[in-house]
């Protein structure tokens, strides 16, 4: 069927190719300009993730209805004479002006609240005035509609702060004067995760090419994997536009999505066009003369002398090996997404979601608009390149090409590592092990605070707010119960004698329930949450606050794991099974996927929770309490269905040995050598786009590629060159094992030619 598919797509091309740009076009369009007047980098969110836990119940009990009703943003002052007349008069002007706007529903000046008769400020004032008395939050709420503040609103509000702010460094040259609120931190947010997409692309996508210019020799063949992964970047977007109406879609969302899209796609085209340029290659060869009957047998069989139909023909033999190689691919990663479904916080189901969409895409796109492009160019890939005349330079590019000889590195190196295997598999095993040593201190966190970085325009606002305005920032860890005051009183005395906690203000009145907020050391939140939550009262209580609620995120992915690990395996298994017909295959496939994605996990410890990444990715390691929850989770099920991307190349090229009647050893070998120009070629171009997109400012972007970035370089040189083929000879006697009753399985339901 995946032959008659290629050769159809290769023979309508015209029509094919149309209905990829048509298709692209309405993703664009969507995407750039959207449906009701906002695009897709408008309807972003970036709440950060959460779940229903204790914090978030914590949470809801203090707020009133106007306060879920409404947006607020801020001008923070600092540094300013809050007795000035000159800036009470400023004020109170903005204030005026400020209360006539439509859908502003109240503007607190805190110079404008009476202070007590004893002089000290009102209660109503205290948290928007700065701790050292120099500053104060002038703050401006507004109604949302539709879950939002409209622009209608916010944007005259935010035209009004910010002129207030001009003037008052204009009064008072030095002061800081920042404008700021959740609104704003959301659209800054958004323009660092655009701003990052936008740097990772232009990193990325030259760099392949030139990849692919050494691999191919040439810029035709070298650019059809590019225009595929530029169609599936456009394909995703339109995608992800159309799922902002059905959930909330984070920035973190759309960069790890069009990355993994972006990788995906380089890979499967990559793998199209060099099979194709294979066989192609092969059947021109085996060509009879004109007017000679045409000779070859099986799958390369030339019927007719017409190079147009050898292309054809060649396309569709590529199709069906490649792309169904490129099928199974999809299909694992898109089995390992599937077990992102089992946890709770909505952001990971919105990436499983927008996963599986991007991996149907890519697949798509290697299935489809690839063959369709070979149709079009045919032998033309073959036509020497302008690169291979330059002196020299055609030698090389003839040794790192993609069509591999018979005999060559890859075919030396594994016989050499088939003469001691189980020394090389150990000293493999051994390696890997050694550097995943450091994921055993590891740290999960997650804090949006520390995210946020420092090109954001509201990095300033949050600093200050953190700095100066301590009883006005979100708490890291709230106290909430419903008892009489002294017993909550008391409760409070015996959490600030626990390890860690600094201070714990006295309870007060909020929404009908005492509060007191806790002061705790940098990174010791979540400890001190688990430590309070373990000893409770007797009473009604609840522990929150953003350091209880990351301990509930943390959590939810824990009890989630196991099962999203059960699922990812045992589908991988079934399905290695069905295309290997062998138990032993998919087995040492899983133990030596964890042993590698183990590595990339100490890696990440290494660099990230360690600091010792922070002088070259330019980031402030004393604000990394650890690695973040949210990336070690897709770190681990990209990483593997990446992992099994790579070893679907290898044992398709293995098995069509061996069942050509090659013996296990010399399968391996011979298979090794066919695709591992290809592997090693894929791997090195999906790692320089991990790294470049790991070049931009947002903390877990940076987190997530580099991670991948060593998975992937791992898994496409030590692991598939060295351990899996010395594995696979150290087992070669049992390696097609399965039991007796499980053949008939594989015979009727295994994914055959």
């Amino acid at each position: 069927m995946l032959r008659a598919l290629g050769v159809a797509i290769a023979r309508h091309r015209l029509i094919a190719t149309l209905a990829w740009a048509i298709a692209l076009a309405v993703c664009l369009a969507t995407a750039v300009f959207g449906l009701t007047g906002e695009n897709l980098f408008q309807r972003l969110s970036s709440a950060g993730p959460s779940v229903a836990g204790e914090a978030s119940h914590a949470d809801s009990l203090l707020k009133s209805t106007k306060d879920k009703n409404t947006e607020s943003l801020s001008l923070l002052l600092h540094g300013v004479d809050l007795k000035s007349s000159e800036l009470g008069t400023l004020l109170a002007d903005a204030s005026g002006s400020l209360s006539k706007i439509t859908g502003v529903t109240e503007v607190v000046n805190p110079l404008a609240i009476p202070a007590l008769p004893d002089g000290t400020p009102s209660p109503a004032a205290g948290a928007l005035l700065a701790s050292d008395g120099k500053g104060l939050l002038f703050t401006v709420s507004m109604s949302k509609s539709g879950g939002k503040v409209s622009d209608s609103v916010l944007g005259p509000v935010q035209r009004k702060l910010e002129a207030t702010a001009s003037k008052v460094h204009t009064l008072v040259p030095g002061a800081t004067a920042e404008v700021g609120g959740t609104p704003l931190l959301v659209q800054s947010l958004v323009a660092v995760a655009e701003s990052d997409l936008q740097r990772g692309e232009l990193i990325s996508l030259p760099i392949a090419l030139f990849v692919m210019l050494i691999i191919f020799g040439g810029f035709l063949a070298a650019g059809i994997p590019l225009v595929g992964a530029v169609a599936s970047i456009v394909g995703a977007l339109g995608a992800l536009y159309g799922f902002s109406y059905l959930m909330d879609i984070e920035t973190t969302v759309m960069n790890v999505i069009t990355v993994i899209g972006l990788g995906l796609s380089i890979d499967y085209s990559l793998l199209i066009v060099s099979r194709f340029r294979e066989e192609f290659r092969a059947m021109v060869e085996q060509m009879p003369p004109e007017g000679v009957p045409a000779t070859g047998h099986g799958r390369r069989a030339v019927r007719v002398s017409d190079r147009h139909e050898v292309m054809l023909q060649a396309v569709g033999v590529t199709v069906n090996t490649a792309g169904r190689t490129v099928l199974f691919s999809g299909l694992t990663f898109a089995i390992a997404t599937l077990g992102l479904f089992v946890f709770e916080p909505s952001i990971i189901r919105a990436i499983a979601i927008g996963a599986s969409t991007v991996v149907l895409i890519a697949v798509l796109t290697a299935l489809v608009l690839v063959p369709a492009l070979l149709g079009y160019l045919g032998e033309h890939l073959f036509k020497p390149g302008l690169l291979t005349r330059i002196p020299g330079l055609g030698r090389l590019l003839s040794r790192f090409g993609d069509v591999a000889p018979k005999e060559g590195v890859f075919s030396k190196l594994t016989r050499g590592v088939q003469k001691l295997p189980w020394l090389v598999a150990a000293a493999g095993v051994a390696v890997l092990l050694l550097l995943g040593s450091p994921a055993l201190a590891i740290n999960i966190s997650n804090n949006a605070d520390d995210s946020i970085p420092k090109s954001s325009s509201q990095y300033g606002f949050v600093t200050a707010l953190q700095a100066h305005f301590p009883l006005a920032s979100a708490p890291r860890v709230q106290l909430v119960a419903s008892a009489d005051e002294a017993s909550v009183a008391a409760w409070v005395d015996r959490v600030k004698a626990l390890p860690h906690v600094t201070d714990a203000t006295a309870p007060a009145k909020v929404n009908g329930y005492w509060v007191s907020r806790v002061s705790v050391q940098k990174h010791q939140g979540t400890a001190v949450v688990g430590e309070i939550r373990a000893n409770r009262p007797a009473f009604a209580n609840w522990v929150g606050g953003s350091d209880a609620a990351s301990l509930d995120y943390t959590e939810s992915l824990l009890r989630g794991a196991p099962w999203a690990a059960l699922i990812i395996a045992v589908a991988t298994f079934v399905l290695l099974f069905l295309m290997t017909g062998s138990l032993v295959i998919p087995l040492t496939a899983l133990v030596i996927s964890a042993i590698s994605l183990g590595a990339a996990v100490g890696v990440l410890v290494w660099g990230f929770q360690d600091g010792n990444l922070a002088g070259l990715l330019n980031f402030d390691a004393t604000t990394v309490s650890g690695v973040d929850a949210l990336v070690l989770t897709l770190v681990l099920t990209f990483g593997f269905g990446l992992a099994m991307d790579y070893e679907m190349f290898l044992l398709a090229r293995i098995k069509e040995h061996y069942e050509q009647g090659e013996g296990t050893r010399l399968a391996i070998e011979t298979g090794l050598q066919s695709s591992g120009r290809i592997i090693t070629s894929a791997g090195l171009i999906i790692v320089l786009v991990f790294i470049g997109f790991a070049t931009g400012q947002l903390m877990q972007m940076k987190q997530i590629g580099i991670s991948l970035a060593v998975a992937v370089l791992l898994d496409a040189t030590l692991v598939r060159t060295i351990l899996v083929p010395s594995v696979m000879t150290s087992l070669e006697r049992v390696l097609w094992w399965a039991p007796r009753w499980m053949r008939p399985i594989h015979a009727r339901f295994g994914l055959h030619e």
